[in-house]
């Protein structure tokens, strides 16, 4: 496989990602948070569990117990990331939560030493640092204006840091297809526990699905954001790094902010911007430190450990 065109693929997959943000919040005014995310989530998984067992490598790959076991640990991580990150769209803007979520792609190193027992360079830390004062400002912490919802994208963050560190060790022991039908399934049944638990209503749910934004957004989440962009991720990025791909996944608040500012009409403060753009810069500086270690190793002829973070 072509790397580079495994990593444009995780760039086409990462700019629906940024897009979705403003349609799924324009969604989640007319239909609960934890429904949407049911509805999404069951009807993919559903599509590509249908998908697997029609190959025949789907079919016995489905019938290892590891499978489901992997599945299920990445689909807890990706139905806190995802329901963290809804709830919290619910009163923060879609450029913000897209910034804020960004913050998983300077987390994923930390999160490697204790997952992968990877040892990051000290470039990482420092790229935390500037991460973290991006955050400082684009919160409005600094003017005491900081909310729940900011709080609830943080925890977000974190979760999606650990999936994608998890998914990247665990995409090189099973089938792709089976992979993300699997975790997206549990994902969607972990999203209708808590439906059932909140007590959402079932004729709120009902009557919301004739409104246009609605089903146009669940039409969008389920097949080009969940069903084709997560078969994406699980078959391109066995092929690439865990921090290669968190580079690429750190687009995704680039392209959040802006459809949210052009088709979604927002605007960011200077301070905003500012802190969104310490945000990136430190995701940029926990990478490139990786890659200015893997390439001083090589030039002392050191091999390079396994899944090292470039």
């Amino acid at each position: 496989m072509n790397r580079v065109l495994a990593d444009w693929v995780l760039v086409l997959v990462t700019f629906v990602w940024g897009a979705t943000f403003v349609v799924v919040q324009d969604a989640i005014k007319d239909i609960p948070v934890f429904a949407f995310l049911a509805i999404r989530f069951l009807s993919a998984g559903v599509i590509l569990l249908f998908a697997a067992l029609l190959l025949k490598r789907g079919r016995a790959a489905l019938r290892t117990f590891s499978l489901w076991k992997n599945g299920l640990i990445l689909g807890f991580w990706l139905y806190a990331g995802y329901a963290f990150q809804t709830l919290g769209l619910m009163h923060t803007t879609a450029a913000k939560s897209g910034l804020i979520t960004g913050l998983c792609v300077a987390l994923v190193p930390i999160f490697s030493i204790f997952l992968l027992r990877h040892k990051p360079p000290r470039g990482a830390f420092i790229g935390v640092g500037i991460a973290t004062l991006g955050l400082f400002l684009l919160s409005g912490i600094r003017s005491g204006t900081v909310n729940i919802d900011d709080f609830l994208t943080l925890l977000c963050a974190i979760a999606f840091a650990i999936q994608i560190v998890l998914m990247a060790k665990h995409a090189r022991e099973h089938d792709p297809l089976t992979l993300a039908a699997v975790q997206i399934l549990f994902v969607g049944v972990l999203s209708e526990f808590s439906s059932l638990f909140m007590r959402e209503s079932l004729h709120l749910i009902a009557t919301s699905l004739t409104v246009p934004t609605v089903w146009i957004a669940l039409l969008i989440c389920s097949l080009l954001a969940t069903v084709i962009a997560y078969f994406a991720q699980a078959a391109f990025q066995r092929y690439t790094t865990p921090t290669k791909t968190a580079l690429i996944f750190s687009l995704e608040p680039v392209f959040a902010a802006l459809v949210a500012v052009w088709y979604g009409g927002e605007s960011l403060t200077l301070f905003s911007i500012f802190g969104g753009f310490l945000i990136v810069a430190g995701m940029l500086t926990a990478e490139f430190s990786g890659q200015e270690r893997a390439h001083s190793r090589k030039k002392q002829g050191e091999r390079p450990a396994k899944q090292s973070t470039l």
